[in-house]
C-alpha cells in the first residue's frame, strides 16, 4: 500500500515538475545512480546496511521495492533535482534542501517500519550519505569523469567501514 502511494506521488511529481524535453540530458546521470545503487545491492547483498520492508503483503520484498525505487522513483527525483539545479553558492542550500527532504522521508519510513537499518547504519549515516549522493549526482551531471573517479574512494571508504570481510582488516 505504501509503495503504491509513493508511486502515485512520484507520478504526480513527474507530471508537474519534470521537463520531459530534457530527459536525454539527464539520462547519463540517472544511469550513474542506478548502476551505483545496483552495485551497492550486489556487494552488500548478504550484509545490507538498510532494507525496505513491506508491511502489507509478504511477496513485496526489499528487492522488488529497490527495483521500483531505482528504475522509477529515482529517475523522477534526479530529473526534478537537475532541472532546478542553481548555479553558484545557492547550490549548497539547494543540496541541503534535498538532503533534508530525503532524510526526513527516510525518518518517516523508519518510524512506519517500512525502512530498517542494519549492521551499524542509522539516520546520521544516511544523512551523510545523502550529502554525498546529491553532491556526486551534481558532479556527475557537470563532469561525469570526475564523478566516476571520486566514486571509487567513496565506495572504498564505505566498504572498509561497513563490509564485514573488509572490516576485519582494520
Amino acid at each position: 500500500m505504501y509503495l503504491l502511494l509513493v508511486i502515485l506521488v512520484y507520478i504526480f511529481f513527474a507530471k508537474i515538475f519534470v521537463d520531459w524535453k530534457k530527459w536525454k540530458e539527464y539520462y547519463p546521470t540517472i544511469q550513474y545512480f542506478i548502476i551505483s545503487n545496483m552495485l551497492y545491492n550486489f556487494i552488500f547483498y548478504q550484509h545490507t546496511l538498510w532494507a525496505y520492508k513491506a508491511v502489507t503483503v509478504k511477496w513485496l520484498n526489499h528487492t522488488l521495492i529497490e527495483l521500483v525505487f531505482s528504475f522509477f522513483i529515482i529517475p523522477v527525483v534526479i530529473m526534478i533535482y537537475l532541472r532546478y539545479l542553481p548555479k553558484g553558492k545557492k547550490i549548497l542550500v539547494y543540496i541541503g534542501i534535498w538532503v533534508a527532504y530525503f532524510s526526513f522521508l527516510e525518518f518517516l519510513f523508519v518510524k512506519k517500519g517500512i525502512f530498517i537499518y542494519e549492521n551499524g547504519w542509522g539516520i546520521i549515516w544516511s544523512t551523510l550519505f545523502n550529502i554525498i549522493l546529491f553532491g556526486m549526482v551534481t558532479i556527475h551531471y557537470k563532469r561525469p569523469m570526475a564523478a566516476l573517479i571520486l566514486s571509487v574512494p567513496v565506495m572504498a571508504v564505505l566498504l572498509f567501514i561497513f563490509h564485514p570481510s573488509l572490516s576485519e582488516l582494520k
